[in-house]
């Protein structure tokens, strides 16, 4: 199973504007390890940030550095001291790996801690290449009901669990998902599952929300030139009431802005979507109306529900993929994704299997 020397592919960014392709050593995994022949890798907006920009926030990439983090594949080796999985299983990987079991660790939020390793987080590597070496805990066995492309899908709809949870949503839930990308319609999907009564989408595109009705959203909402206070009326004449919960999933800062005007007094307001370090929003009109405004960071403790509500058949993430291409035409793919074609670009590293 394993491939002759200098046959591990890699999409590596350099600097801004420079990725390439190229070949790494395969690695050896640790006592506590699994080595994985890469299968379906998806194409995640911050790794064409990554690409484009060299830096997303604090984080520079310095050195090159291999991209990718929505992630399946299979077990070809594992480490000495790992005992639940083995050669041949095929698992999902949770990206973010705590170094440590800091204070964050012990209280369960392990997404927090401040020195996690996470895959195409510089200076870390990703896991968009032919062979990946990872911790054994945080690769999740997939059921034989769950593809491959299901498991690389696990990243974003963890996004969407994470969100929702911190959300409240629950049954009957009045929703409001500004913004219809991947992880706008996760966020749909997992709403809905959730028990949402009704869910409200808003984009500038009109085919993304073609899509967000596919994948269940209620109505849909296509943003011309409103004004925040003009989104927040519309959304609150399509639900029939102004919606408990918001989950804002673009970062811009009119987005932000009509998603306080949008959210009921007393309700939740969730930032998934990071734009600028400063935004200005109307603090005030959330606080004397009681809108709690949370954050989110990635996710944590989401891949074992993902696997049991793709495994169950709850919901079908399918629709998502819009393109494939295989590893050796990354280049290719990362210009669709730049270019913002369809929804979900997925790589296909395994050149002997490129089913999804």
């Amino acid at each position: 199973a394993m491939a002759a020397p200098g046959q591990n592919l890699a999409v590596v960014v350099h600097r801004a504007g420079e990725l390439r392709l190229e070949n790494r050593p395969i690695p050896e995994p640790g006592p506590n390890e699994v080595l994985l022949r890469m299968h379906s890798v998806g194409i995640c907006g911050s790794d064409v940030h990554y690409w484009q920009h060299g830096r997303i926030g604090d984080f520079v990439v310095k050195n090159p550095m291999v991209l990718g983090h929505e992630a399946s594949g299979t077990v070809i080796k594992v480490g000495a001291g790992v005992a639940h999985l083995k050669p041949g299983d095929r698992v999902a990987v949770e990206p973010g790996v705590p170094r440590e079991t800091d204070e964050f660790c012990k209280t369960g939020r392990y997404n927090l801690s401040p020195t996690i390793f996470f895959c195409a987080t510089p200076p870390d590597d990703g896991n968009l290449c032919r062979y990946y070496k990872h911790s054994a805990s945080y690769c999740y066995k997939l059921p034989d009901n769950v593809t491959f492309e299901e498991g690389a899908l696990i990243e974003p709809l963890s996004v969407g669990i994470h969100a929702c949870r911190r959300a409240g949503v629950t049954l009957g839930s009045k929703v409001f998902i500004c913004g219809s990308g991947p992880i706008g319609l996760v966020n749909v999907i997992i709403a809905k599952m959730m028990g949402a009564a009704a869910v409200v989408v808003t984009d500038l595109s009109a085919s993304r929300l073609q899509i967000a009705k596919e994948v269940g959203a209620d109505f849909t909402l296509q943003v011309k030139n409103e004004t925040p206070q003009e989104v927040a009326t519309k959304v609150e004449s399509l639900l029939g009431c102004m919606p408990e919960i918001t989950v804002e999933c673009t970062g811009v800062q009119a987005c932000i802005q009509a998603s306080i005007y949008a959210t009921r007094s007393g309700g939740t307001l969730v930032l998934v979507g990071l734009g600028p370090e400063m935004v200005t929003v109307p603090i005030v009109n959330a606080a004397v109306r009681e809108v709690d405004i949370r954050g989110i960071f990635r996710y944590c403790n989401t891949w074992p529900m993902a696997i049991s509500l793709l495994a169950s058949r709850r919901i079908n993430i399918q629709p998502l993929v819009t393109h494939r291409f295989p590893l050796e035409k990354a280049l290719e793919a990362f210009e669709t994704t730049k270019r913002g074609e369809g929804v979900k670009v997925m790589l296909k590293c395994d050149p002997t299997d490129q089913n999804p």
